[in-house]
């Protein structure tokens, strides 16, 4: 079909954040009594809050998950980002792709808090295509895998949510896609997890964020 809109998540999708975010938050916690390896990090907390984990983090370290200690890494996390943040392979290309086929009907729709997206997009010189088009699931009532964030955004477009595409590349991000009544397809790299992208609901992989142009203008 052809879609209205594209709504981008932005972490793992626009911006290759992950990584670097779960470093930082791998450290803080290992100076808290939890150590554990990288990969252990990424599978808890790539696609949710850290604040979702509250009582898993709480449990582990035997310390309460503070305000304070929340805004320090905030604060570690957004030193790394703005040192070390690189978009991904063929995001930008993607963007302007979507915004073409769609007649400007593009939005950003995350789950992360608002102050980050800025950061990410600004850093990318991605934030021109997504003026007053950018949505923090800290926003809403309930962030993903709920769907608010995302029909936040369609209704800022004023697009009804079936006539719209969501890119995501999280079990996490794709369910609250398509519990929105979006189409989803997932942003899928060599290595990673497509069968559980698939169980999510994703109704396409894309394993080359630059192929999002082509795929478009086909109607898939």
């Amino acid at each position: 079909m052809r879609f209205d809109a594209v709504l981008f998540d932005c972490d793992g999708v626009l911006a290759d954040s992950e990584p670097i975010t779960m470093r930082v938050l791998r450290d803080m916690l290992a100076e808290r009594g939890w150590a554990m390896p990288l990969a252990e990090c990424t599978a808890l907390f790539v696609g949710v809050t850290v604040r979702s984990r509250t009582s898993l983090i709480e449990l582990r370290t035997g310390k309460p998950l503070t305000d304070e200690w929340m805004a320090d890494f905030y604060a570690q996390r957004d030193m790394a980002l703005r040192e070390k943040l690189r978009p991904i392979a063929g995001a930008a290309q993607a963007v302007r792709a979507a915004h073409r086929a769609c007649g400007g009907r593009i939005a950003c729709a995350s789950g992360a808090d608002a102050g980050k997206l800025r950061l990410q997009l600004g850093k990318l010189q991605l934030a021109q295509w997504f003026v007053g088009r950018v949505f923090s699931g800290h926003e809403v009532p309930r962030n993903k895998p709920f769907p608010d964030v995302y029909l936040a955004a369609a209704r800022a477009l004023d697009v009804p949510p079936a006539r719209c595409l969501v890119i995501e590349d999280t079990p996490t991000g794709v369910r609250a896609g398509k519990a929105a009544g979006a189409a989803v397809w997932a942003y899928a790299p060599k290595g990673c997890d497509e069968d559980a992208l698939r169980a999510a609901g994703a109704d396409a992989l894309l394993p080359d964020m630059a192929l999002l142009g082509a795929h478009l203008q086909e109607g898939r």
